[in-house]
């Protein structure tokens, strides 16, 4: 049986850095939240991978329903603002598919090119790993725009039941196969003000 992916984009954050919803934030008068959403319809299925549904997880399920297309599924976080991982471990709840492509909403520099590269790899993770990720040299493990296996789950409940919020703890407890980046700045993100300045000005740069 084919192994199915399902992406779940992280929204509904307090985005108290910024000062208001980074999934809201225009860049090329398109939305942060559309512009993952876009990057990802486009993927295709490969090599027994197969992409079944993309999912915007938050708080609220009305807030993004204009923005996204008919298709995209939503779901209501139970315990907003307990942070990301408890928020994914609600995601992952609901969701069947063998693989999840979890990705935070305010990544302007993803493509499809590079997320279907990434998609392509997936047959040759090992089965003992839980979570296909990409690193840090001094931040460790990036949680927010990678892979998990439903493998992942048992762990991932103890970890909370026992008062855990923290992804980076844990991973560590876990086998985790790194998603090698060829060029880093496709990982940036909006949390502030400067960052957000820092984005437009350079894709500024590259169109002229």
């Amino acid at each position: 049986m084919p192994n199915q992916l399902s992406v779940i984009i992280l929204a509904g954050g307090r985005s108290s850095r910024m000062g208001r919803d980074k999934a809201m934030i225009e860049i090329d008068g398109i939305p942060l939240i559309r512009r993952i959403y876009d990057v990802v319809a486009a993927c295709r299925d490969f090599d027994g991978v197969t992409i079944e549904r993309i999912y915007s997880l938050a708080p609220w399920v009305t807030k993004y329903q204009d923005i996204l297309p008919a298709d995209c599924q939503f779901i209501a976080e139970q315990q907003p603002h307990q942070g990301p991982l408890i928020a994914f471990s609600q995601g992952l709840a609901a969701i069947n598919s063998t693989w999840v492509l979890l990705l935070a909403c305010d990544l302007p520099n993803l493509s499809t090119p590079i997320v279907q590269s990434w998609i392509d790899r997936l047959p040759s993770i090992p089965p003992q790993s839980i979570a296909y990720l990409p690193q840090h040299l001094h931040k460790g493990w990036e949680p927010l725009c990678g892979f998990y296996h439903q493998n992942c789950r048992h762990s991932l409940l103890e970890y909370i039941q026992a008062g855990g919020q923290s992804f980076q703890g844990w991973l560590r407890m876990n086998v985790v196969t790194e998603l090698a980046i060829a060029d880093p700045i496709c990982l940036a993100n909006c949390n502030t003000p400067e960052d957000l300045a820092t984005v437009v000005e350079n894709r500024s740069f590259d169109l002229k």
